[in-house]
């Protein structure tokens, strides 16, 4: 794999030379230099646990933490301005950096797992601030998920085509959480043991009806049409609906559809991962229909992705490096702010399982999957260095984030009383 396509970033020059070539003019080197140190003040303050021992543009060398135990992740910050791309625009400025070559690290996945790890004491050191800050939520503001921009956000993501996700997931094409049984299992059978699991939670019955919302490229209607289960697959992708309806599955009935539209009552209901499309705003209505679709003892299946209740203000109130570069529109769910409303409106919380490090060991098999792709030449033509750079990062930085429990994952049951 070459350089580039490791991640890694080399440079001829010694770090003290690249200090020297990147350090403002002398008029406001010294401003430029309290601010740089205030940020780095900030997190070593802030690493509860772990360490991150830091090569400087001039040479020094810094440990970040390092007072007790938890992981060790190298950094080398090249130019200074990455410092500065971080303070003011948090993950966002983060990756600008990393995408020009301004730090690089042996493992940027390590380096996001003690970043997470220590996502409550460090606060609001890795977000954008000030002026950025808002700029940057109101940015996000423009993404809300209404009708029209639903669709829109979900063509941004998922209409990349259909050849660009089967040349990295597993055969099964599912673009959510497997769930593992023993270290070194196939993707594919523990993608199958995830679709197994959600449907064995609608506790329906062969004969039945099945609503899916967010039906991706049909691995769960797959399984559940050969379990004879009547279904009815939504999505706001041309692609993915193109995708299902060319499989021509029996009982199954494939349609571009808003969830806000459904009007029909079903068994059962699944919804895998797509509730992060959603949007804080739209929670009720994802919920209440929920509630409408259902008869009375349906169930209904969910598998979601959450970040710490702890930190969901600052993030909710702000717009990350997914949100501004990967899914616009995208928002984890608060589990606090998110069981509550499904109460309200009358869906019992039932059988909660949460499995975050599977996520993390699916997100490195995709990522492992994704190079080998890139090296091999598979993506498709129209994908060039700086996309596929993006997507690099995108994996390696929600890996990082499952691995120090910022974000989990997990399925539930929600019953309608």
């Amino acid at each position: 794999m070459s350089n580039e396509a490791s991640g890694h970033t080399m440079n001829d020059q010694s770090p003290a030379a690249i200090g020297r070539a990147s350090l403002p003019r002398p008029a406001v080197r010294g401003v430029v230099a309290r601010l740089l140190h205030r940020v780095l003040d900030r997190i070593d303050s802030g690493m509860a646990s772990g360490a991150i021992e830091t090569l400087m543009p001039d040479g020094t060398r810094r440990v970040l933490g390092g007072r007790s135990a938890g992981t060790v992740a190298g950094l080398h910050i090249v130019r200074w301005r990455a410092l500065i791309r971080l303070a003011t625009g948090g993950s966002s400025g983060w990756y600008v950096a990393w995408d020009k070559g301004e730090w690089t690290s042996p493992d940027p996945v390590a380096l996001f797992e003690v970043l997470s790890a220590n996502r409550r004491t460090l606060g609001d050191g890795a977000r954008a601030r000030g002026v950025s800050r808002r700029l940057r939520h109101l940015l996000h503001l423009a993404h809300r998920n209404s009708r029209a921009g639903a669709r829109r956000n979900v063509a941004a993501h998922y209409d990349l085509g259909n050849d660009f996700y089967a040349a990295w997931l597993d055969p099964t094409l599912s673009y959510s959480s497997a769930l593992f049984e023993s270290p070194g299992e196939p993707l594919a059978e523990a993608q199958h043991r995830k679709l197994a699991a959600i449907l064995a939670r609608t506790n329906t019955q062969p004969g039945d009806t099945l609503l899916e919302i967010g039906c991706g490229w049909g691995s769960f209607v797959a399984i559940a049409a050969k379990a004879g289960r009547h279904v009815h697959a939504i999505t706001l992708s041309a692609e993915q609906q193109a995708s299902v309806a060319a499989k021509a599955l029996p009982n199954v009935a494939v349609t571009l559809t808003d969830y806000r539209d459904v009007t029909q009552v079903y068994d059962g209901i699944a919804s895998i991962e797509m509730v992060e499309a959603v949007g804080q705003d739209y929670w009720p209505d994802y919920l209440a229909v929920i509630a409408r679709a259902l008869r009375p003892g349906g169930r209904a299946a969910i598998q979601y992705i959450v970040i710490d209740d702890a930190i969901f203000e600052s993030y909710a109130a702000n717009a990350d490096f997914i949100q501004r570069y990967v899914f616009p529109g995208g928002m984890l769910l608060s589990r606090a702010r998110f069981k509550a409303l499904a109460e309200m409106h009358g869906l019992d919380w039932r059988d909660e399982r949460a499995f975050g490090a599977d996520y993390a060991e699916t997100l490195r098999r995709w990522r492992l999957a994704f190079d080998a792709a890139v090296t091999a030449g598979r993506l498709p033509d129209r994908f060039d260095s700086k996309f596929i750079r993006l997507w690099r990062f995108y994996l390696m930085y929600c890996e990082g984030g499952f691995r120090g429990g910022g974000i989990d994952v997990a399925q539930v049951t929600l019953v309608k009383r």
